[in-house]
C-alpha cells in the first residue's frame, strides 16, 4: 500500500524529494518530457507538505512558480492545496476555481 505524503516525516519528504530529482534528471536525459511533468508535479506534491499553509494568506495574489505572467489569487486554503483563481497578464481573473499546492506560489504580488 502506497503512503500519503501527508503521512510522511519532514525528514522522508525531504528524502523523496531527492529521489524525485534524480528522476527528473534521468527523463529530462532521456527526452521523456511527460515523465519529466509527472515527476515535477509529484516534488511540487511533496514540497507543499514541508511548507507552513499559515505563510498564504485569502485574498492575496501570488505568482505561480513556473508560469511566468500567470499571477494567482486565493479564495481560501485546505490542508497544502491554495483554491481561487488564475489572472492572467492582462489582469483579468479566469473564472474557474482550481486548487494548486502551495509550493506552486511564489512571493506575494501588489494586485493593481
Amino acid at each position: 500500500m502506497e503512503r500519503r505524503y501527508s503521512d510522511y516525516t519532514v525528514e522522508e519528504l525531504r528524502d523523496e524529494i531527492g529521489r524525485l530529482k534524480e528522476k527528473v534528471q534521468k527523463a529530462e536525459q532521456m527526452g521523456n518530457i511527460s515523465e519529466y511533468a509527472i515527476y515535477e508535479r509529484k516534488i511540487h506534491m511533496a514540497l507543499a507538505y514541508t511548507m507552513n499553509p499559515g505563510d498564504f494568506k485569502p485574498n492575496e495574489v501570488y505568482e505561480i512558480h513556473g508560469d511566468p505572467g500567470q499571477k494567482f489569487k486565493i479564495d481560501y486554503l485546505n490542508g497544502v492545496f491554495a483554491w481561487g483563481n488564475r489572472i492572467n497578464l492582462t489582469g483579468d481573473k479566469l473564472e474557474d476555481q482550481e486548487a494548486l499546492p502551495i509550493s506552486l506560489l511564489n512571493k506575494k504580488v501588489r494586485e493593481s
